[in-house]
C-alpha cells in the first residue's frame, strides 16, 4: 500500500495543466448532466505516464476510480433512501463529471454508526471514505495499521484546494501527531458551534402566569409549578404529566446545566486532562449537576423511565409532539427540526396553535453568566480512509468536491421552489420536501456535507439571515432566539498539541457505556444513596481505563507546557 501511494504521488508529479471551459459545478442532475459526466473532457491532454490532467483547476483522471462512501442513515419518516436520492444522484453526476470517480453510497445507521463502523472495519469491508464522532475508534484501527495515514497526501493544496480553502489548516492538522507527524484523519468544520439550548413550554407558562426562567432557581419552581398543576395543564392526562425531559444520554442533555457547574476559571490543562469525554463525566463540578438532577428526579420533576429508551427510540419526541412535556435541554434546534414532523409543529396540531417550546437560558455559573464550551470549527465528524481504500487521492478529491463552496450551498438549500424560497435580501427560507424524491435526511443535508456541519452559504450575512427560515413550519423569531442563546457566553475548545494518548485506543465504547451507567445510575437512586452510587461507578469507570487516559494526559501535557494554560 504504502509503495503504491508514493508511486501515485510520483505520478502526480508530473501531471499537465489543461484549459476547457468552466462547468456549472451545481448543474443540476439531469440527463444532460449526467451524460456530460460520462464523457470524457475533449480538452484534456493527459500523458502516458500520468494518471490524470488539471482542467479548469481540478483533477481529472485519465480512467475513471471507483469509491464508496459513507452516509448516516436516520431512518427519517417520509424520508428517502439515504444512500439513493436526488441529492446522492447528484453528487454522483458531479464527482463523475468533474473528477471522472464513480462514487456508491454506503447507508450506515446513525444511532449505532460507532458499532457498525466497528464491525465494518474489523471485517475489511468499511467504505473507502468513512466518518465518526469518536476518534478513538479512528486510532484503535490506526495503531493496526487498519488506517491510511493522510499526512503527506494532503499536503497538496494545488490538488485539495477546497479542502484547504474550507478546512484550513487548523482542522486538517487538528489531529496530527506531534510526535511522528501521522495524520489519520480530518476533523469536519462546524459552521456553527451552537450545541445545546434549553426549552420549556409558553403555553404552560402563560397558563400559571410564570416568567421564562433566568436562573435555576426559577427553573426548579417551574418545573414544580408543572407537576403541582398537572390536571389544570393536562385534564384527563395528567398522570402523564414529565415536568423536565431527559434521555439515557444524560450527559449531553444535561450539557449546560453540568457546564454551568464548572469552575470558570478552569485551567486549561485541568481542562483538558479531563476533555477526553465529550460529557465531562470526569470534570470537577459534573457530580454536582448530577445531584441536582438526582434531586429533581426525586422529586417528580424527571421522565421516570428515561434510562430504558435508547438510541433512535422515538418514544421521548412523542410525549413531547403530544403535549406531555413542560421542558428539555437538548440540540440547540432540536424542537424546529423535520419540517411537519418537528416537535413544536406538532404541538400546535396536537394541543393548540400556541402551544409551543422557547429557548431559554436557565443555568448560572459561579460568575453570574451562563458559560458553554463549545468546539472551535473542529470536534465534528473525523473523515478517514481504511487501510482497504486503493484510491486514497480519488477519496480525497471526492472531499475536495463535497467542500466546494457551491457545492455545499446547494446540498444545503436544494433545489429552488421544491427546498427553498430565495428572499429579496438574498436570504434562503427553507421548505420541507418530506415525503417527496427531493426530501433532506438531515438538516442542511449534513449527512452528506461530510465536511461542513451548519448553514454555510458562502456570505456570512447571507447565512446569518438564513439561519432563522432554515426550520420549516416554525417561527423565524423562536429559532433566531435559540441561536442567540447557544452563542452566548461561548467559551470556544483550544487543541492542545501533545503526543498520542495510546491509553485511549480502543477505549471510545468501553468508556462511553460505563459512563452512561454513571450517570444514568446516579439520576435515579435515592437522595440519600447520591454520594455512595456517583462514587461507584466513577471507580469502575476509572479502573476500566478511565484513569490511565487522565495519568497519560498529565504526563503528556507536561512534556510540553511548562504552565497550566495554553499561550
Amino acid at each position: 500500500m504504502r509503495r503504491f501511494l508514493a508511486m501515485l504521488l510520483a505520478a502526480l508529479m508530473v501531471i499537465s495543466l489543461a484549459a476547457c471551459n468552466p462547468v456549472n459545478p451545481t448543474d443540476k442532475p439531469t440527463d444532460k448532466a449526467t451524460d456530460k459526466a460520462t464523457d470524457a473532457p475533449t480538452e484534456a491532454q493527459t500523458e502516458d505516464d500520468a494518471e490524470g490532467s488539471y482542467i479548469n483547476g481540478m483533477y481529472y483522471f485519465k480512467e475513471t476510480r471507483e469509491i464508496t462512501v459513507e452516509v448516516f442513515d436516520r431512518n427519517v419518516d417520509n424520508g428517502t433512501p439515504a444512500n439513493d436520492n436526488k441529492f446522492t444522484d447528484w453528487i454522483k453526476a458531479g464527482v463523475l463529471r468533474d473528477h471522472n470517480i464513480k462514487v456508491e453510497f454506503v447507508a450506515v445507521p446513525r444511532w449505532t454508526e460507532t458499532d457498525e463502523i466497528n464491525n465494518l472495519l474489523a471485517a475489511g469491508d468499511a467504505p473507502d471514505i468513512c466518518y465518526t464522532y469518536s476518534y478513538p475508534t479512528i486510532l484503535q484501527y490506526a495503531s493496526q495499521d487498519g488506517v491510511i495515514d493522510l499526512a503527506e497526501l494532503v499536503e497538496d493544496k494545488e490538488m485539495f484546494p477546497n479542502l484547504w480553502s474550507w478546512l484550513k489548516e487548523s482542522n486538517i492538522y487538528w489531529d496530527k501527531s506531534v510526535t511522528d507527524g501521522s495524520l489519520y484523519a480530518l476533523e469536519g468544520r462546524r459552521a456553527n458551534s451552537n450545541r445545546i439550548v434549553t426549552f420549556i413550554r409558553q403555553d404552560w407558562l402563560d397558563a400559571l402566569k410564570l416568567d421564562v426562567p433566568t436562573t435555576k432557581a426559577e427553573f426548579e419552581a417551574c418545573l414544580v409549578a408543572f407537576r403541582d398543576n398537572a390536571a389544570t395543564l393536562l385534564g384527563e392526562n395528567a398522570d402523564k404529566m414529565v415536568p423536565y425531559s431527559v434521555s439515557y444520554d444524560v450527559g449531553w442533555r444535561a450539557g449546560t446545566l453540568i457546564e454551568s457547574f464548572i469552575d470558570p476559571d478552569i485551567t486549561d490543562k485541568e481542562f483538558y486532562i479531563n476533555g477526553f469525554d465529550d460529557r465531562k463525566y470526569t470534570e470537577n463540578g459534573t457530580k454536582e449537576a448530577i445531584r441536582l438532577l438526582n434531586k429533581w428526579y426525586n422529586m417528580g420533576l424527571l421522565w421516570d423511565d428515561f434510562a430504558l429508551y435508547g438510541p433512535g427510540d422515538t418514544t421521548e419526541d412523542d410525549m413531547m409532539k403530544a403535549g406531555y412535556v413542560g421542558a428539555l435541554t437538548h440540540n440547540w434546534d432540536y424542537v424546529f427540526r423535520n419540517g411537519e414532523d418537528s416537535i413544536n409543529y406538532q404541538l400546535t396540531i396536537n394541543v393548540g396553535e400556541n402551544a409551543k417550546f422557547v429557548p431559554c437560558d436557565p443555568f448560572e455559573d459561579a460568575n453570574g453568566t451562563h458559560q458553554k464550551f463549545v468546539d472551535s470549527g473542529a470536534g465534528d465528524r473525523k473523515a478517514f480512509l481504511p487501510y482497504t481504500n486503493e484510491e486514497p487521492i480519488a477519496s480525497l478529491l471526492y472531499l475536495d468536491w463535497i467542500s466546494t463552496a457551491s457545492n455545499i450551498l446547494y446540498l444545503q438549500t436544494g433545489e429552488e421552489g421544491v427546498n427553498h424560497i430565495k428572499g429579496d435580501d438574498g436570504s434562503y427560507k427553507i421548505i420541507s420536501a418530506l415525503g417527496t424524491e427531493w426530501a433532506q435526511n438531515s438538516g442542511q443535508n449534513i449527512d452528506l456535507t461530510m465536511t461542513c456541519n451548519g448553514l454555510n452559504l458562502g456570505d456570512a450575512n447571507i447565512t446569518a439571515l438564513s439561519t432563522a427560515y432554515s426550520y420549516p413550519n416554525n417561527d423565524p423569531a423562536l429559532v433566531a432566539a435559540a441561536d442567540a442563546i447557544a452563542k452566548t457566553d461561548t467559551i470556544p475548545a483550544k487543541n492542545v498539541k501533545v503526543a498520542t494518548i495510546e491509553s485511549e485506543n480502543g477505549m471510545g465504547e468501553v468508556l462511553k457505556t460505563a459512563r452512561d451507567e454513571g450517570f444514568d445510575k446516579s439520576v435515579v437512586c435515592a437522595v440519600a444513596d447520591f454520594d455512595k452510587t456517583w462514587d461507584q461507578y466513577m471507580a469502575s469507570y476509572l479502573a476500566q481505563g478511565g484513569q490511565d487516559i487522565i495519568d497519560e494526559r498529565t504526563v503528556a501535557w507536561e512534556a510540553v507546557y511548562s504552565g497550566d494554560s495554553l499561550q
